[in-house]
């Protein structure tokens, strides 16, 4: 075919049988997958849209605020006036519109303040490099670039202005733009005025969609993220404390599959994860809320945002300590169930009270009415107390055998657990032997009862004992009992964590009750 001159020729592969370009003859996989499932992308999208409703309600403001300034162009008595420097409105609308209310006051202020010291220094600038010649004036916008840069880089560093960076950021580009454009387009000064007036225009458009259409504050939301921390500890605490009472040893997953699947079973362990995560947004939503006006139940003016940041560090330690009972919970080291049968009705009931306090006070926060927790928190101290000194009571039963036979001195208890006694263990396990086998060697068969017993329990290690057995000259009885003691040592780690997680809620009672007053709380007479 004959190609005329000067034009491009381009050769496409082209399948003989079905006539379509090879390159999509094989469909990619994301393609196959969405004609696979099509409805599978819509679903997700609704569920993202329904856990958070106001993730649609700021796409739409956003949209309204961008159509709102689109008109400024799409109409001619504005763009005859502005010209095409009324393009930076839209560009401040897409830069400035925030997600909440004190966000996009605090990048408005910035935007501003960036926009106006901009402005200044290129119109002074200008005016000194007008002044200076033709010769002279592109060298001195030249140089003044180069050090706006350098400055403003450099300022932006510094540890007390980090939360201007975006002014700074702001300052260097519109400097460069409005100088460099206005060197090319003639009249600096009246480009300058122009630009600095579309700015201000999509600043307030986007100021006023967002607080007068469906306003979302960063105050409330902070606050209701700081009542959903406390009742994610509390649901945590109980589901982990259930959990390790109530497993048996007899379905034990691999620790690695458990943690690849990220705990399935325990939903609560991972809000009390995202507890521990919230740092920065708290700190963010502190940041933003500062910035907006008195609104809602949040009436006065110099509201203490930063108590809500305070409060939420002492949830964190208090997170700090779940998650280490929720590391006891999966660890490979684990107390023989009937023990901690042992001490079940105390553990879970300080257990529940610390729950219980958890929860009221994330209702008094979320109500904003505070009321003196001081009869909740006397059951968790003597809930706690009980636990202290049943541990105490039988402390003989987290050591080893031989170091049971020397508290002759304390008292035998009843209990209606299984007993912990090796060597009752040991003889039952071999009268039993003798009975359905012949007679055996006696160090045989002690070793097949301490197997046995040891499976029976499932205590630590949990590879088989036959790897003790090798060596003949050590006696297999006092590493069983060695071993058994680190296993029941293990409940006693559990327990101390539990009390120390009790002792830091006397902490997380005083910030709340410092928030209280510096909020301005309700008094509750009810309690």
């Amino acid at each position: 075919m004959n190609v005329k001159k000067g034009s491009v020729r381009i050769d496409i592969q082209v399948d003989s049988k079905t006539g379509v370009t090879a390159e999509f003859v094989k469909p990619s996989a994301f393609y196959q997958e969405s004609l696979e499932y099509p409805n599978k992308w819509i679903l997700d999208l609704w569920k993202f849209a329904k856990e958070d409703t106001n993730r649609v309600t700021f796409a739409l403001k956003v949209g309204l605020a961008c159509l709102l300034v689109s008109l400024l162009i799409l109409c001619k008595a504005p763009y005859d006036i502005f010209g095409t420097n009324i393009i930076w409105s839209i560009l401040t609308v897409a830069i400035m519109f925030e997600y909440t209310v004190g966000a996009t006051f605090n990048r408005g202020f910035n935007r501003a303040l960036g926009s106006v010291i901009a402005g200044i220094f290129a119109i002074v600038v200008i005016q000194v490099a007008i002044s200076s010649g033709h010769i002279a004036e592109p060298y001195i916008i030249g140089v003044s670039i180069f050090l706006i840069g350098a400055i403003t880089s450099f300022v932006k560093l510094w540890p007390s202005l980090v939360q201007y960076e975006y002014g700074f950021r702001v300052t260097l580009f519109t400097y460069c733009l409005i100088i460099v454009s206005g060197y090319r387009m003639g009249n600096p000064i009246r480009t300058a005025m122009d630009r600095l007036y579309s700015i201000a225009i999509g600043g307030v458009v986007a100021v006023l969609v967002n607080v007068l259409i469906c306003p979302i504050w960063a105050g409330e939301q902070l606050h209701k993220e700081l009542v959903n921390c406390f009742n994610s500890l509390a649901d945590s605490l109980e589901e982990c404390v259930k959990k390790y009472l109530s497993d048996d040893g007899s379905d034990h997953p691999e620790f690695t599959k458990t943690v690849m699947d990220d705990f399935p079973d325990e939903p609560a362990y991972r809000k009390c994860r995202a507890t521990l995560n919230s740092s920065s947004k708290l700190d963010s939503l502190a940041n933003s809320a500062k910035w907006e006006p008195p609104h809602g139940r949040y009436r006065h003016f110099c509201y203490p945002w930063m108590e809500y940041v305070k409060v939420g560090a002492v949830l964190r330690h208090c997170a700090y300590e779940i998650m280490a009972l929720h590391g006891c919970l999966h660890s490979e080291i684990q107390a023989p169930y009937n023990l901690r049968c042992t001490f079940q009705a105390e553990i879970l009931d300080a257990t529940n009270q610390a729950a219980e306090l958890l929860r009221s006070l994330g209702k008094d926060v979320n109500n904003m009415k505070w009321s003196l927790q001081t009869n909740l928190l006397n059951r968790v101290h003597s809930s706690t107390e009980r636990l202290q000194r049943s541990i105490d009571l039988h402390s003989y039963l987290l050591t080893s055998s031989h170091e049971r036979q020397d508290l002759t001195a304390k008292p035998q208890l009843e209990f209606k657990t299984l007993s912990f006694n090796q060597k009752d263990c040991l003889a039952q396990l071999t009268d039993q032997e003798n009975n359905m086998t012949p007679a055996v060697p006696t160090e045989l068969g002690r070793t097949i009862s301490v197997k046995r017993q040891h499976k029976r329990l499932h205590s630590w290690p949990s590879h088989e004992v036959d790897d003790f057995g090798k060596d003949e000259n050590v006696d297999i009885i006092p590493r069983m009992c060695t071993l058994e003691s680190t296993a029941a040592l293990s409940l006693a780690t559990f327990t101390s964590l539990l009390i120390e997680l009790v002792a830091r809620l006397d902490h997380l009672v005083e910030a709340v009750d410092r928030l209280a007053k510096m909020s301005q709380f309700k008094q509750d007479c009810t309690i």
